[in-house]
């Protein structure tokens, strides 16, 4: 057994040497800043979604994640490329870190149209199946119908960001990233509302903002790859097909762990229907919430993705388990300082989206647990990513698809539906019982240290 979790550091390790401690933030929090402008203007656009009411709030987070069904399967090709460019790197192999991006985008640019324009056909039958709202079916498929057509763009962008990370470089791609996040909350102004001559569109406006954004994406960072990443063997080599084999064999299963965990919370929607309509635009602004205090959860997890793939590329087991330790105490300490507004001040938090007292009093519990129990659960998150880093796509695929789908989904129509708990009874379900587990879950297999001897 491989040690060097919690348990196996002497105490005078407790604390992160600030040689470390500077490493992983130079990678870690350009990704969390870039993560944190995606976040927030999104939250701006459910803000601006949400003044039109709680039927276009609601249609607009469950098309999200049904949308994100689809296209979870193309961010799987940004874990598959940092976990195979981070061991080139390490390998002192630089130039051959631009192959398997290469070899995503192969994959993608076949892939994405022929889904895409299958699924544009199918939704109308499809989103009915997962709410009963007639007014909120009928925004829903027109929304979901934008984000179902930009598949192959996000693709591209994802692939792109994991070759950035893999390399340690994650700090050149943030203006890009947040100029197209800047470009998406202009674009919902313009066609939500239909301002300076542009069609107003509602609620289908947000969704066709968020496409055209994802188009002004792939060109910034295309610019940057050409600009930036020659020598790092971006677009100088044509893969063959056993690289595209390869990047395959991890794309696939990182995919599937997106898909089952956005098929999983958007299930959770359906439940939440069951409930009510207040309930689902509350639960689509916790999901929200979520993003941003698990933010440095996110951004550290993937700085330790990249160093553990370095460390291990290097042959090095001993630095990448020091790694993770090192990522997850800075983790800790982050989220649980960021998760004290959201139990402390959960009002002036909440009504930013939630307008109407009621909705509000049914999210205001819910937002304090959540505050509370973000750095326990982040551990989770980080942890699953550094597994994801050292090439142990499979187990975490299982791990997410044995507590999504025997806890979190049953217990959520449990507590809630069916004992009638409503939102709480759902929410506790979430935080106490499923993340919680998965954290310790997450920790026992990297304790094990099966991850160290796969070979990619």
């Amino acid at each position: 057994m491989i040690r060097g979790f919690p348990g196996d550091v002497p105490l005078p390790m407790i604390l992160v040497p600030r040689e470390r401690a500077g490493r992983i933030f130079a990678i870690g929090l350009p990704i969390v800043g870039g993560m944190i402008s995606g976040v927030l203007l999104g939250l701006i656009d459910t803000a601006m979604v949400g003044t039109l009411g709680n039927a276009p709030l609601a249609a607009v987070g469950l098309s999200s994640f049904g949308a994100f069904i689809y296209l979870g399967l193309f961010f799987g090709f940004s874990i598959a490329v940092q976990a195979t460019a981070s061991r080139r790197k390490g390998e002192d192999r630089p130039e051959e870190c631009g192959t398997p991006l290469a070899a995503a985008l192969v994959a993608i640019g076949v892939s994405a149209p022929t889904l895409s324009a299958g699924l544009y056909v199918l939704i109308p039958y499809i989103f009915p199946l997962i709410n009963s709202d007639p007014a909120v079916v009928s925004i829903g498929i027109d929304y979901i119908r934008w984000l179902i057509l930009q598949a192959a763009f996000v693709g591209f962008i994802q692939a792109n960001i994991g070759f950035w990370n893999a390399i340690g470089l994650s700090r050149v791609y943030v203006s890009s990233l947040i100029a197209m996040h800047v470009a998406n909350v202009i674009f919902n102004y313009l066609f939500i509302f239909g301002k300076f001559g542009a069609p107003e569109m509602g609620a289908e406006g947000a969704g066709f903002a968020t496409a055209l954004s994802a188009v002004v994406g792939t060109v910034l960072f295309l610019r940057l790859g050409f600009r930036h990443g020659r020598d790092f063997g971006y677009f100088r080599k044509w893969p063959d097909r056993q690289q595209i084999k390869n990047v395959l064999r991890l794309a696939i299963p990182a995919g599937l762990q997106q898909l089952l965990d956005t098929t999983a919370l958007t299930s959770i929607y359906v439940i939440v229907g069951m409930v009510g309509t207040r309930e689902l635009a509350c639960y689509s602004v916790l999901i929200n919430l979520i993003g941003l205090v698990g933010l440095p959860a996110w951004g550290l997890g993937t700085a330790g993705a990249t160093l553990v793939g370095q460390s291990l590329g290097e042959k090095n087991v001993q630095d990448a388990t020091r790694w993770a330790w090192d990522v997850i105490k800075l983790g800790i300490v982050a989220m649980a300082t960021l998760g004290v507004p959201f139990w402390l001040l959960p009002d002036p938090i909440l009504g930013i989206w939630i307008h109407d007292p009621l909705t509000l009093d049914v999210a205001r519990l819910p937002t304090r647990i959540l505050g509370l129990m973000i750095a326990v659960n982040g551990i989770g998150y980080m942890l699953a990513m550094m597994l994801n880093g050292a090439g142990d796509v499979k187990k975490v695929t299982w791990i997410n698809l044995i507590t999504q789908w025997l806890m979190l989904v049953p217990g959520t129509w449990f507590f809630g539906p069916y004992l009638g708990l409503g939102l709480m009874g759902i929410w506790c379900m979430h935080q106490f019982g499923y993340r919680a587990m998965q954290s310790l879950i997450f920790a026992y297999f990297w304790r094990r240290g099966d991850w160290a001897r796969i070979v990619i």
